[in-house]
């Protein structure tokens, strides 16, 4: 674009320094200790998750052989005890942590039918108590959840997915939710029985109900209104004279 003859360190810092002064871009700002924290806390108890699977995989495997050691069954189980109680342990101090650090915002986000305590901590985690975001559109972007379009020219019609950019644990937990909220939020069942009915498998009209849940926790953690089942019905009735 810049008709450049060449590639030198010289070179490429020059671009550098062009690129930031054409792009205003944010100060960096480093994230609050306690948050800090419980990603670590967060991270450990996946590991520790993914470890618990490959015991419990295993135990399974070995249980299934013709002749099994007494010892070697006996040892993995008591891995998967300790496993078991480090897990626990960590999700309930991620959880008090958390719920001690956002309390208002806990007790919006458990106002929203589908969704349980421990997804409420590791979304408000996740979002950084939404604070950092302009529009719910921003917080679905950095779960993955906005749609990728495919597409150049009359050749190339790929179909459009979820980008999965970032945000994967919290999309999985989500997904979990979705199942329950399409069922027991009026709003999300209402969206699921419309795509489907409209000829949309069930996996896409899931992953619209995750966005959809993302929707309300954005709007209710700012405004600090609980849920309503009935809101949108309230906000479109004609004013009384």
């Amino acid at each position: 674009m810049h008709l450049g003859k060449g590639k030198s360190d010289r070179k490429d810092a020059q671009w550098l320094l062009r690129y930031g002064q054409q792009q205003a871009t944010p100060r960096w700002q480093p994230e609050e200790a306690l948050l800090v924290e419980c990603q670590q806390m967060e991270q450990a108890t996946e590991l520790l998750i993914r470890q618990k699977t490959m015991v419990h995989n295993a135990v399974e495997v070995l249980r299934q052989q013709p002749v099994v050691s007494s010892t070697a069954l006996k040892q993995l189980q008591q891995t998967l005890l300790q496993l078991d109680e480090q897990i626990h342990q960590l999700e309930a101090e991620l959880l008090t942590a958390l719920e001690q650090r956002y309390t208002r915002e806990m007790q919006l986000l458990a106002s929203i039918p589908g969704i349980g305590r421990k997804t409420d901590a590791y979304l408000l985690l996740f979002a950084g108590g939404f604070t950092g975001f302009e529009n719910y559109r921003q917080l679905i972007a950095k779960a993955g959840l906005c749609p990728r379009e495919f597409s150049s020219g009359t050749s190339v019609r790929g179909r459009a997915r979820i980008s999965k950019m970032g945000g994967g644990l919290i999309r999985s937990k989500l997904f979990m939710c979705s199942w329950s909220a399409r069922k027991a939020n009026s709003a999300c069942r209402a969206l699921y029985d419309r795509l489907v009915a409209k000829g949309k498998n069930g996996k896409l009209a899931l992953i619209a109900v995750c966005n959809k849940l993302l929707k309300q926790a954005y709007a209710i953690v700012t405004s600090g209104v609980p849920y309503q089942a009935d809101f949108t019905k309230k906000a479109t009735l004609p004013l009384a004279l």
